[in-house]
């Protein structure tokens, strides 16, 4: 039947506004099934899982070549660090930014073949809807990082089993939050095309204001402060150096605490989950296409 007919129209709003009475594994089977389910649709894709991981190593090999000689960090003599250790977490970041994001294109392809419309008439709870495909997402782009994050082996990072988990912890915590994010903005599109616009006028500046690419000074520095994507990249440059004793000489002036990090993009994880699952209760025009 039809999701244009009126029964069916009738059933999802009931089991929209139903409680539902499913148990913990029930929920953890629709997570885990959602959440496999993305992972699944990545993996056999070769070409996206070629270009998820070549094209950030491509932007740090170049804008390190390009960029290195002219680069000299604020407080330092231009010495202790150089631009492609400089640039490694802010690489890092993208990775986790893109990554998470480009996933959440899977709503709109979902609500065009009709398989967001079945979920959705599901007697599941939104919550773990939402928390399938966040994770989906969330474990491809922590995936993709850890792969890149070997590289730092070519750097004078110093690895550990505890520093590995740490950013890995870390890396996590971020990707959930900015897939959470994508879930937010792709849930009432109904275009890619307009999805790729959002990122290359909101997601693109986030990322480059974000202390990335460059460090930020004055004015700068201030604009910096209000992004939360700051926080997230700061995070995993305390971390580069988990092990190093002064670890304070290898960073830039007025970075955020480790500690202030963590508060941050935790808070902004748990609110992003709320509105995501929130505006996934609510109709809209494409639900029932």
């Amino acid at each position: 039947m039809s999701l244009s007919h009126p029964a069916a129209r009738e059933s999802a709003a009931r089991s929209r506004n139903t409680p539902t009475s499913a148990s913990w594994s029930d929920h953890a089977l629709v997570v885990g099934t959602l959440c496999r389910r993305e992972l699944t649709r990545f993996f056999r894709q070769r070409n996206r899982v070629i270009g998820a991981v070549g094209q950030p190593i491509l932007f740090w090999i170049l804008f390190g070549a390009g960029l290195g000689p002219s680069f000299r960090m604020p407080g330092t003599d231009g010495s202790a660090v150089s631009y492609r250790e400089y640039f490694f977490p802010g690489t890092l970041s993208l990775i986790l930014l893109f990554t998470a994001i480009f996933t959440t294109i899977s709503i709109i392809e979902d609500r065009r073949e009709g398989f967001l419309q079945s979920v959705l008439v599901a007697p599941i709870s939104r919550w773990s809807m939402v928390l399938g495909k966040l994770l989906g997402g969330t474990l491809i782009a922590l995936a993709q990082a850890m792969v890149f994050f070997l590289l730092g082996l070519t750097l004078r990072l110093h690895y550990s089993p505890t520093m590995v988990l740490a950013v890995a912890a870390f890396g996590f915590l971020s990707a959930f939050t900015l897939t959470a994010l994508g879930f937010l903005i792709a849930w009432r599109m109904d275009s890619t095309q307009g999805f790729h616009a959002v990122m290359s006028v909101f997601l693109m500046p986030m990322w480059l204001l974000s202390g990335a690419f460059f460090p930020g000074e004055g004015v700068l520095g201030y604009v910096m402060a209000v992004n939360p994507m700051t926080y997230m990249t700061a995070g995993l440059r305390h971390l580069m150096y988990w092990n190093v004793p002064d670890s304070a000489s290898l960073l830039p002036p007025h970075l955020p605490s480790l500690s202030t990090c963590w508060i941050v993009t935790t808070a902004l994880a748990c609110v992003l989950f709320a509105l995501a699952t929130r505006m996934a209760r609510s109709r809209t025009t494409g639900d029932l296409l």
